[in-house]
């Protein structure tokens, strides 16, 4: 079985939200683990890679991620970096072809954009910390500094914990509401006292929607609910599983097929 990745039209250049469905590796990680942060074996991680470039129709070697540490860092993409030398950060962007942008996640929300006017793409990783702290802004702001119009850009939310799954504790609503009294709309009383169910895909959607763009989108997939097409850190840890595998969102420039 090859990859079959989640795609939106709109979006105007070859991209693709690969599932764990298509791949090599075994066990806790079987499927399409695209995470060389896991435990799973390198050459498997390698395979599943090169099958994620093939779908996209660009080499292995210029699929490339980066080291995700939760921030608001955007990396500007001109040539693809060795593994083992990617650098930190949670976005990337680029104007160049051939290269595609790689975001890995296992319940944090990716997020590609595009502006095919200009020939720009972008590609962010959204966790909770990241999206409060502003990757989202950063990555449309670093797409307008090579050129992109923020009229014309176009974004879509992938695969990610829903909010019905994403229960919280109370420090972690007063992390949103030290920010802003509005962001209270993103959380829902949960069954157990003081404890609250986040909307991560929500929030993300309405900092994408003060942004000013064309369009954004949001697949609305739940990555814990379906263990057969994702992978997901808290359902990892609800089953005491050593580890888990990362999915792979990503995005080249060149133009989408007709389907």
């Amino acid at each position: 079985m090859q990859p079959t990745p989640l795609t939106y039209s709109d979006i105007g250049v070859r991209h693709g939200f690969f599932t764990r469905r298509g791949g090599v590796s075994k066990g806790i990680h079987a499927g399409l683990n695209c995470g060389f942060g896991s435990d799973d074996k390198t050459e498997a991680v390698s395979r599943n890679r090169q099958r994620v470039a093939a779908a996209l129709s660009v080499n292995a070697d210029n699929l490339v991620t980066v080291h995700q540490i939760h921030s608001a860092d955007v990396i500007p993409v001109t040539t693809a970096w060795k593994r083992g030398e990617a650098p930190r950060g949670d976005a990337m962007v680029s104007n160049t072809p051939g290269i595609a942008l790689g975001i890995l996640t296992a319940d944090c929300t990716p997020v590609l954009f595009a502006d095919t006017r200009a020939g720009v793409i972008g590609a962010a990783h959204a966790g909770w910390r990241g999206a409060l702290d502003g990757v989202l802004e950063a990555t449309v702001g670093a797409m307008a500094d090579l050129g992109a119009a923020r009229r014309r850009i176009t974004a879509v939310v992938g695969p990610c914990i829903a909010q019905a799954s994403y229960e919280v504790g109370p420090e972690f609503k007063a992390a949103f509401m030290d920010c802003s009294a509005g962001h209270g709309e993103f959380f829902q009383p949960s069954v157990r006292d003081g404890h609250h169910q986040f909307d991560l895909a929500g929030f993300v959607m309405h900092r994408l929607a003060k942004l000013g763009l064309g369009a954004h989108h949001d697949l609305a997939l739940d990555t814990y609910a379906d263990a057969q097409a994702f992978y997901s850190y808290r359902r990892s840890c609800h089953r005491d599983e050593a580890d888990y595998g990362r999915q792979i969102s990503a995005i080249t420039l060149a133009t989408m097929e007709p389907s």
